[in-house]
This record gives structure tokens, sequence and C-alpha cells, in this order.
């Protein structure tokens, strides 16, 4: 029996490469030589991407008999959804098996950046306090929080805070039935509510620099923000900006527009809390995410349907 060929787009975890190659006939993208896909291309009848890199329209115009396009990471707006819904090819992602772990990256920024633990640490590496007690921080308990999208992850992180004793409000498209937290208006009437604005949102054209000039005016020099959605949901320069003018008093930053690029201002900001795109990164959450990941392959190519398909297709 022929085996179906995957294309693989990008580096993926080690089990699912393995899970993969035990049952498909699979090729690294970057492996094939220049011009193989314009003689070759035709062969692939699925491919499977990381977040980071997905399948643009040109790529899928080199495949002509893909049929699926499996993304291994909940945020999909790497992948050309409208693209891939003209050719008539499914798409999956790997969603809830990684609310958890991103909801507690949310909240563990939050009480980083604002009793500045990371820079607390520094602190004491450095020596710093044998000259001296360091400077007072700010309480999380009781502050007013705003999330920013409250989908799954940002419900989840609405959940945890709860323990906390903070009053949550929320911006989304549109209204989420069945929580009891207030529903604001805009973005920047959310971030002028609230002490801290989380950004839970998902990435792509419709989000970008959601968190504009504007949002951060209004979240304001004692304000903090969160970001473990995507980096283009922040306008990065109005951030740095923002930050090394001391408009607003700290972040927290998972997530960068330039990945694995960070902007060379912050890296020494102490009111900054840097981490290296790392909200889902636990063994337990990735192995999910590369079972959940390799189920939609299979059952797609066995069945011709998907698991957790994207809601746009």
């Amino acid at each position: 029996m022929t085996l179906n060929r995957v294309l693989q787009i990008g580096p993926l975890p080690p089990s699912l490469e393995r899970d993969m190659r035990e049952h498909y006939d699979v090729v690294q993208l970057n492996d094939v030589p220049d011009g193989h896909l314009d003689e070759h291309g035709a062969g692939f009848t699925a491919a499977v991407a990381n977040s980071r890199i997905g399948v643009d329209r040109a790529l899928m115009e080199r495949l002509p008999s893909l049929r699926v396009i499996v993304n291994f990471g909940v945020g999909y707006d790497a992948i050309d959804v409208e693209a891939a819904k003209e050719r008539g090819i499914a798409v999956a992602n790997t969603p809830d098996v990684l609310n958890d772990c991103v909801a507690d990256t949310a909240v563990g920024g939050l009480i980083d950046v604002m009793r500045r633990l990371s820079a607390a640490d520094r602190f004491v590496r450095r020596g710093d306090w044998a000259r001296g007690p360091f400077p007072l921080a700010t309480k999380v308990s009781g502050k007013k929080i705003g999330i920013l999208g409250l989908g799954r992850i940002g419900r989840a992180v609405a959940r945890r805070l709860e323990g906390f004793g903070v009053e949550i409000a929320y911006h989304s498209r549109s209204r989420v039935d069945g929580v009891p937290y207030e529903r604001m208006d805009s973005p920047e009437k959310l971030a002028a509510w609230c002490d801290a604005l989380i950004v839970a949102t998902s990435g792509g054209a419709g989000t970008r620099g959601l968190v504009s000039a504007a949002v951060l005016e209004a979240l304001g020099p004692d304000g903090y923000l969160v970001n473990i959605s995507r980096g283009s949901v922040v306008d990065e320069p109005a951030l740095v900006a923002a930050l090394t003018g001391g408009r607003i008093a700290g972040a927290a930053l998972d997530v960068f527009a330039h990945e694995p690029d960070v902007p060379a201002e912050l890296l020494t900001l102490d009111s900054v809390v840097l981490l290296p795109h790392i909200g889902s990164a636990t063994h337990e959450t990735r192995r999910a995410m590369s079972d959940l990941a390799f189920r939609n392959l299979r059952t797609f190519l066995e069945q011709g349907t998907l698991i957790t398909p994207v809601p746009e297709i």
C-alpha cells in the first residue's frame, strides 16, 4: 500500500515526528531542494506545520493535491485560511489541551511583573541586596484586571484570577454568555478601567495592532500589560515607547512581533518580564498537543474528518 505523503513544515516535537514517520511518508520542507515541489508537489496530500511558520497561499499553489493542513498549536494565523478555504483544504489546530498552561503563564507573568520577582532575582544575583533593600512593588490581589479576548484561554485566566479577589472585566468582539464579568465596549475603555490588561485574543489580520498607542495611553503610567497571545496583537513600537518613556508601569511578554527577535530597548528594563514564547511549553501539554495533531492527521487521512477543525472553514 502506498503511504500518504506528508510535508512537514518547520520543527515539530520528536514524539509527533516519530508518530508521523511510523505511518506516513514524511518529507521535511527544509530538506527539499529548490524546484522539487514544482515537479513533485502534487504528491503531497497533507501538511503539518508549526504555528510560527505556517502555510501561505504560494506554498498551497505548489501542492495541488493538498487536502489537509494540521497546525501544531492553537494559533493558526500563519496559515492562509482564506486560501485554504478557496481550495477546499481542511485545516485543524490543537485547541483546549494547552489552555491550562497558557493561562498559568499569564497569571505567572502578571504576578512576576507586578511584584517584580524577576527583577528582585537579578537584584540578589548582582549583590545589590548588601547595599540596601529592594524597592517596593505592587500588590496583585484586589486589583482590577482586564482580559482582552475572553475565549477558552481568557476564561481559564479569569478562573485562576478569581482566587486573588480581583475584579475582572473583558472586551471581546461579542458578548460572552454565562460569565459574571462586565463587558467593555472597546479595548481603550477596558484599558482605562483596569490596573492590568491581559491580552488573550487570537492573532491574525483582524487583531493586528489591537493594543494600540491609544490603548497603552489609556492603560496609563500605573498600568501593566501581559501578552500571551500573539506579538502582532500589540503595536510593538508603541509598546517600546510606552515602556521606555514610563507611560505604562511594566509588561510581561511571552510573544513578540518578530520572534525570536526582541526589541533591544526592552532587554535592560527591569520593568519588563521577557519570556521566549513558552506559554504551552511543558512536557505534559506539548505531548497532548502532539497527540491531538497526529489524531487530526490520521483521522482525516483515514476518514476524511477532523477532530478539531478551525472555525473559519
